[in-house]
């Protein structure tokens, strides 16, 4: 899962990035409005972290940008601000949850599981077909399916993403830790391995390639 942290103070920025990562989460790093905006433009999130008062801005616009990509994008507001009015205001732009900085980091992770639990990035069931990302397990039919590794994580990332085309740019950053240092046809092989170890043997389609624009999750047919 990617988290993206929008934070102006660098400690702080930096702790929660390592803290993040040494529990296998996925993040970007930013000390801007606009550099944080920009991050959201060009890739997916599971969740955005963000501090309320950044130095070009404030950080609740960010709210709308996060969940106009992607409904099931969660957003997590860190401000100094402890006042009633304050988290009213950021929960009512949309905010899925409100910490109030000094905070303890474990129950600020606990906070954000209990986020992307709430959003439906865990177990992902459509119809007759059961995702399950923590245990890496395709149930389709009462029957489990042979698919592990990046082709799982790609399969994932597209039912959560099912309503919007995703490019293999975007795929390539949600999953890969080091896009930088892949080409996109690990992406086609990916694809093709999904493609031959679930979809020919059930006789279903999955994912489909959008000329030029990426690939869509597409099960049951016309989803």
């Amino acid at each position: 899962m990617r988290i993206l942290i929008v934070e102006d103070e660098v400690t702080l920025n930096k702790t929660l990035a390592e803290g993040l990562n040494e529990l296998n989460y996925q993040t970007d790093v930013c000390e801007t409005l606009k550099d944080a905006e920009y991050f959201i433009s060009i890739r997916n999130y599971d969740l955005v972290l963000t501090d309320w008062m950044l130095p070009d801005g404030n950080g609740i616009e960010l709210i709308a940008q996060a969940k106009q990509k992607s409904s099931r994008t969660a957003v997590v507001v860190l401000s100094a601000r402890d006042d009633k009015d304050s988290e009213i205001e950021a929960l009512k732009e949309g905010a899925d949850d409100y910490i109030r900085k000094p905070f303890d980091f474990d129950i600020l992770v606990a906070r954000i599981e209990a986020r992307l639990r709430f959003g439906g990035t865990n177990v992902i069931e459509i119809q007759d077909l059961v995702i399950n990302p923590d245990e890496e397990r395709i149930i389709f039919k009462g029957v489990e399916i042979e698919l592990k590794g990046k082709p799982f994580e790609v399969l994932t990332h597209l039912a959560r993403h099912r309503d919007q085309i995703v490019s293999k740019e975007q795929l390539l950053d949600a999953i890969w830790e080091e896009p930088e240092l892949v080409t996109p046809n690990v992406i086609e092989v990916a694809i093709n391995q999904i493609r031959q170890k679930m979809d020919k043997p059930l006789k279903i389609s999955t994912i489909e390639t959008v000329r030029r624009r990426g690939y869509k999750f597409c099960y049951p047919k016309g989803a």
